[in-house]
């Protein structure tokens, strides 16, 4: 036999009663009792809080419910694990109280839960399941048995159904959950290295400076009397520190806002990063009116990195920048002649980047072919300013 006949031969046979087929058959008899307790408790707690839900204690009450509901979907998710091979991913928890910012904000979390309701309509069309299931099965074991295997693939391949349709959590709500936590550590991790690139520029430049600004006046004080010449020396080079500290001062301040992006927006700012820029930039910003003030500033900031990246590193004749909006979205394109071969993936300032506008919901795409230059589109959300 060829190789290509061994790869089109069909799968071996599976024999009727093996360990999967009886691990399915302990299945569906296990499926009345299970499902027995699950309506029971299900429509005890919906016609209690129900009944209770124009008092106090009614709404609380279904919150709890619901949650109970979870559990017993998470038991239902584990015996489906283990007896019918079916593997579905466990739900995000419901956050405490506390995390949730209150009393009220968990109770209404609670309440409006899609995955204790989902658990809940799994309960209500198990039990007549449960008793076609388990009547069939039982049946089938005296008087059907040579067709019982067949019956039961038919009914274990149902129950992975209502499985996965009514006890899987939402794949889209839980792709969202998972990109906004990862944003949300990725802006603390950025606001702390902020943090102490601040605290590090102050510390080593100005702060320095103005400790050796006050030691020169002190020894100026002392001279001015004895020696007026060497005091006036002193007092002319104490001049020089105070204006290399305000200038050292105005760019950190320029790194953390510009005040010529509060005052006139990112078509002068972005001229102004573009005048710094060691090789010439033509800007062209195209917008009906000014974003919010953390979407300009982070397109700002997108800007400045990407075209001090060209200044390093691209070796180019020329650069350009457009910003323009287009319906929800504020789209930014820096582009160079340079040598090419940027790759976000190399662990770059690229990287860094894309995890800044990843945590608020933008995009960020990099084309740099080796010798033909490099192209960085980036996109924001648009936010009207307030």
């Amino acid at each position: 036999m060829t190789a290509n006949d061994q790869a089109q031969s069909p799968p071996p046979v599976r024999p009727a009663y093996d360990a999967v087929t009886w691990k399915e058959i302990a299945h569906l008899l296990g499926n009345l009792p299970v499902a027995l307790i699950g309506f029971v408790y299900t429509v005890f707690m919906v016609a209690t809080a129900g009944g209770l839900s124009v008092t106090a204690v009614g709404l609380p009450l279904l919150a709890c419910g619901l949650y109970g509901s979870r559990q017993l979907g998470r038991l239902e998710r584990a015996r489906a694990r283990a007896l019918l091979g079916v593997r579905v991913a466990e739900p995000t928890p419901l956050p405490g109280p506390r995390r949730a910012g209150g009393f009220f904000a968990w109770l209404w979390a609670g309440i409006k839960d899609p995955v204790g309701w989902r658990t809940v309509l799994y309960e209500l069309v198990r039990l007549p399941w449960g008793v076609l299931t388990f009547t069939v099965t039982l049946t089938g074991l005296f008087v059907l048995w040579p067709v019982l295997p067949y019956l039961v693939r038919g009914m274990t391949n149902v129950d992975r159904a209502l499985v996965r349709g009514l006890l899987s959590p939402s794949d889209e709500l839980e792709r969202r959950i998972a990109e906004l936590e990862t944003g949300r550590g990725v802006v603390v991790d950025t606001a702390a290295a902020d943090l102490r690139r601040i605290e590090r520029d102050l510390h080593d430049g100005a702060q320095a400076r103005l400790v050796a600004l006050a030691m020169g006046l002190g020894l100026a004080k002392e001279k001015l009397l004895e020696d007026p010449e060497g005091a006036a020396a002193m007092v002319d080079e104490a001049h020089g520190e105070v204006k290399l500290a305000l200038q050292e001062l105005r760019d950190l301040a320029r790194g953390i806002h510009p005040a010529v992006l509060t005052d006139r927006g990112l078509d002068a700012a972005l001229s102004s990063v573009a005048s710094r820029c060691l090789v010439p930039v033509k800007v062209a910003v195209d917008l009906p009116a000014r974003p919010a003030e953390a979407i300009e500033g982070i397109a700002y900031f997108v800007v400045s990195e990407l075209l001090q990246n060209v200044s390093k590193h691209a070796a180019a004749r020329c650069a350009g920048v457009e910003v323009w909006r287009a319906g929800p979205r504020l789209l930014i394109r820096v582009s160079d002649d340079g040598r090419g071969g940027a790759d976000v993936r190399a662990g770059s300032g690229l990287a860094g980047l894309a995890e800044r506008l990843r945590a608020v919901d933008g995009v960020f795409v990099v084309e740099s072919p080796e010798g033909e230059g490099t192209v960085v589109t980036a996109e924001l959300p648009w936010r009207d300013r307030a």
